[in-house]
């Protein structure tokens, strides 16, 4: 399977070109793969056998967790388009048989075939707090496509020092990690920032890097106060200064 697109997952043992036009995805399937595409509308253009797609009713966890009635599975020989949302980039992670990460589900835009899940559900407390009730660990062999906010940047574990990332953040962490929802800093830091989880333990943890502070986007969009005031005090300021 060749892909090009945005951010197209340096992680993934894949022949990527350089990325085309912000905002899609193309993935070439060969003549023996096939890969199932589980949300079927982000499908812009295809081409290949009219029978080569076949779409199917997912199960009712995926129903929950996905919040999608069809996902599509895709034969080769074919190539097709993937449309991303605005400010967002897929990664292709190569899954290994043994592989202990715990993935947000939302996050999983498409497996090849063989690849195979199974939930892990959350402690209650974690569940209450988060949102999140179920994450789901995915073995190989095979590839996996997870679309995120900014890119997705790979943090490795200690058994003694924590990490803490912000649980919005979290795309995928080892199931045998040691992870609670803390805060962390003094008491002013600890009173003004989401909430982390705690994460202990050995090997990687995917975290989505889009900005989500919405202040800092402001400030860096900021027009200035001058123009602010003009339009606050002049007669249809805000009609004619923009």
């Amino acid at each position: 399977m060749a892909q090009t697109g945005t951010n197209a997952g340096s992680t993934a043992a894949m022949n990527i070109s350089a990325p085309p036009p912000i905002g899609h995805v193309r993935i070439q399937l060969e003549a023996e793969e096939t890969l199932h595409v589980l949300h079927a509308k982000a499908i812009m253009a295809y081409q290949g056998s009219p029978l080569g797609r076949e779409d199917k009713l997912m199960g009712l966890g995926g129903v929950y967790r996905k919040k999608k009635w069809i996902r599509s599975r895709l034969q080769g020989p074919a190539s097709f388009m993937l449309g991303l949302p605005a400010g967002f980039s897929l990664e292709t992670l190569d899954i290994p048989e043994d592989s202990n990460l715990l993935f947000d589900f939302r996050h999983v835009v498409f497996f090849t075939e063989g690849i195979h899940y199974q939930s892990k559900i959350l402690k209650l407390k974690t569940a209450w707090i988060t949102k999140e009730l179920i994450r789901i660990k995915f073995s190989g062999p095979g590839k996996l496509g997870v679309i995120s906010v900014g890119d997705i940047a790979t943090m490795q574990l200690d058994p003694v020092t924590p990490l803490f990332v912000d649980t919005s953040a979290l795309v995928a962490y080892p199931e045998d990690a040691s992870i609670r929802l803390a805060v962390y800093g003094n008491s002013l830091a600890s009173q003004h920032m989401n909430v982390q989880w705690e994460l202990r333990g050995t090997g990687p943890v995917l975290v989505q890097t889009g900005s989500r502070d919405r202040q800092l986007e402001n400030k860096l969009t900021d027009e200035g106060w001058f123009k602010r005031l003009l339009r606050e005090l002049l007669p249809f300021g805000s009609v004619y200064i923009k």
